[in-house]
């Protein structure tokens, strides 16, 4: 059995997007597959008990047998991290992960498991990555987004400071096309030689980016007034419509691609305006029904809108926490993510990477 631990150097890397590719194409080889988050630190509640919301989309997605509670080794609530801090919280909590790997692996022929959102996520509770790699004694994955060119570079150096022979390569994702020559050319032949195997560079594909109008909604508990049927529109950019209207036609209008306008749900005049854009959704704050002739006009462009009863800064704070996350919910972003994988990423310079050490036969 082969284990692999597939980790972020910043938060929304496209990790979970990763480890589904990975995932279905070792599934495709014939592979049984087992998944497992050793650390939550965005605790669900499902069932009445609390869980990771990744780990059950990776369970949905890849078709595991296992409850969602056994995918998740510690899942980090307040009371529990406030214990642990206190040395108040049994068992020890490396030890719960180290079980729930146990049971996970039985009958597995791979199993990938689900790093943090950075390396320095988890220490405070003896749960780092270096710590957990080397407990359950993984190869690690390492995935970063493009940012700039010298933070590329700096981060996979630290990263393979602290993670040293256990880290088998990493992940370049999110690279504008206009970087993919110096990412390619230069960083990754630098990387290379200094003994950090650069095993994919994914472009960023912006649709790959957006966030479904109904994700949209479910995110801030909010109404369809009309056509909820328009749930699965996807949405690249978010605008916050608290300008005057002088200001907001010609800004809303350079913003390319699909677009969601959060505004009051009195400034009907912005509204409006929105309605003469590229604009796929509004959304309406502070719990203010709009006059009927936006929703008359939004129904005639086919606009969905939604009324949220959190005022616009909240809203806008909502959102974000989820809008950098790829998400993959619906099959043709994920189809074309995994196309993208194939294409940009050496599976099997992987393979032979994994095979080159098992260890846990």
């Amino acid at each position: 059995m082969k284990a692999l631990y597939v980790t972020s150097l910043h938060t929304f890397s496209g990790k979970t997007a990763i480890i589904l590719g990975l995932g279905h194409h070792f599934q495709q080889k014939g592979h049984v597959v087992g998944y497992l988050k050793p650390l939550s630190t965005q605790p669900w509640q499902i069932g009445g008990r609390m869980s990771d919301e990744d780990a059950d989309f990776v369970r949905r997605t890849l078709g595991l047998s296992e409850s969602v509670r056994d995918l998740v080794g510690v899942v980090l609530t307040g009371d529990l991290l406030m214990q642990e801090l206190a040395g108040e919280a049994p068992p020890n909590l490396l030890e719960r992960v180290q079980a729930a790997f146990e049971r996970v692996r039985e009958g597995k022929d791979v199993i990938l498991l689900e790093g943090g959102g950075s390396l320095r996520e988890g220490f405070s509770v003896g749960l780092g990555t270096p710590v957990v790699a080397r407990a359950l004694d993984t190869k690690v994955l390492a995935v970063t987004p493009f940012s700039d060119r010298m933070s590329l570079l700096d981060d996979c150096l630290v990263a393979q400071l602290r993670l040293g022979e256990r880290l088998i390569g990493v992940v370049i994702n999110k690279v504008p096309d206009e970087e993919m020559e110096f990412v390619s050319e230069i960083a990754a032949p630098y990387l290379e030689q200094r003994g950090i195997p650069v095993l994919g560079t994914l472009p960023r594909r912006e649709n790959l980016q957006a966030i479904s109008v109904g994700e949209l909604a479910d995110t801030l508990n909010g109404e369809f007034l009309i056509l909820p049927e328009k749930k699965d529109v996807l949405v690249e950019h978010l605008v916050v419509g608290a300008m005057s209207v002088e200001q907001a036609l010609p800004r809303l209008r350079r913003i390319p691609g699909a677009k969601a306008v959060i505004t009051g749900g009195d400034r009907a005049d912005i509204q409006l305006v929105a309605l003469e854009t590229t604009t796929q959704c509004l959304v309406l704050t502070g719990h203010l029904r709009p006059l009927p002739e936006v929703l008359r006009r939004a129904e005639e462009a086919g606009v969905p809108v939604i009324l949220v009863r959190h005022n616009t800064m909240e809203t806008v704070e909502a959102i974000e926490r989820v809008f950098g996350k790829t998400r993959l919910g619906q099959a043709a972003k994920l189809e074309q993510f995994e196309a993208l994988m194939e294409r940009y990423f050496d599976f099997g310079r992987l393979e032979a990477a994994l095979e080159g050490d098992d260890g846990q036969s």
